[in-house]
């Protein structure tokens, strides 16, 4: 399949497609607006820190960062596939838009208001619920502690209607969607904003270049994955024959404990194997190893 099949049945959380949508700051803003639950006059998106490669994270991020007018800051992504310690990944991402700001002079005392948004395929806590909501409170009084940070849930999977407002439903099953369902008609303004949106990047030039960048990233980073898969395995190979090297020299010196035993076996530096080898080479007996071996 060529790249312009591929391309045009890509469908809004996808992460190409969903990065190249909403760096469009009307539909983002819109977007927020609705996760969020306030009106918002005006948002920037950070280009440079949405849709590029990060070879320090490893990988491909797609995430959008944007802030507002009030200066509050923003962290969307797309989550297809449940992965664990969300949780964790969120507070990892306010710590980051933290960081940032105050690595270029600005003061705790005047950090803006921080919001990481996760938009799931599924359901993060098993409760049918379309937004979880997550916000710092005292354990002992239920008092909210106004530290400014905000981390929202959106689920594909939720179950109740009634608590949320229709255009954030109609805007989950939208990305529940296959590609059949994705391009009918939902009757809302602002989903139709986005499938317009989709179209223009299906059609664009530009963006059929960008996305056959990011397919050549991914399937560099993919063998490259696979060539460091082999390598530590074959380093575990040639670790494990020096400890049985080191293990039979030992034989000779009396029995070894199954204590001492596991410790050689679950050694993986080759330096440190190594030496085990040649003193276990030049011991005269068993406790003579052990002494020297606890000095390594």
């Amino acid at each position: 399949m060529n790249q312009n099949r591929k391309l045009a049945k890509l469908l809004f959380k996808d992460n190409f497609m969903f990065g190249a949508v909403m760096v469009n700051e009307e539909i983002c803003r819109d977007f927020l607006e609705m996760a969020v639950g306030f009106p918002i006059e005006k948002v920037e998106i950070s280009k440079e820190k949405s849709m590029i490669y990060h070879p320090e994270y490893r990988g491909i991020r797609l995430d959008i960062i944007a802030r507002d007018e009030n200066r509050t800051h923003y962290n969307v992504e797309m989550q297809v596939a449940q992965k664990s310690h969300m949780e964790k990944r969120a507070r990892y991402y306010h710590s980051q838009m933290d960081m940032e700001l105050l690595l270029t002079g600005e003061d705790y005392r005047e950090l803006p208001a921080a919001y990481v948004i996760f938009i799931c395929d599924f359901d993060p806590f098993g409760q049918k619920k379309y937004r979880y909501t997550i916000r710092n409170t005292c354990a002992e009084t239920g008092f909210p502690i106004a530290d400014g940070s905000t981390t929202i849930f959106l689920s594909t999977c939720g179950k109740n209607e009634s608590e949320v407002p229709t255009k954030l439903v109609k805007f989950l099953k939208f990305v529940k969607a296959d590609l059949t369902d994705s391009v009918r008609d939902y009757q809302d303004d602002f989903i139709r904003k986005i499938q317009e949106f989709m179209e223009h990047v299906r059609s664009s030039r530009e963006m059929e270049e960008k996305f056959m960048l990011l397919e050549e990233l991914l399937k560099d980073e993919r063998a490259e994955g696979r060539l460091e898969g082999k390598a530590e395995g074959k380093l575990e190979g040639k670790a494990e024959g020096k400890a049985e090297s080191v293990l039979l020299l030992l034989q000779d010196l009396g029995s070894v404990s199954e204590e001492l035993r596991n410790k050689i076996l679950k050694e993986q530096d080759m330096d440190i194997l190594l030496k085990y080898l040649k003193l276990a080479a030049r011991a005269e007996s068993m406790a003579d190893f052990v002494k020297e071996m606890d000095k390594i």
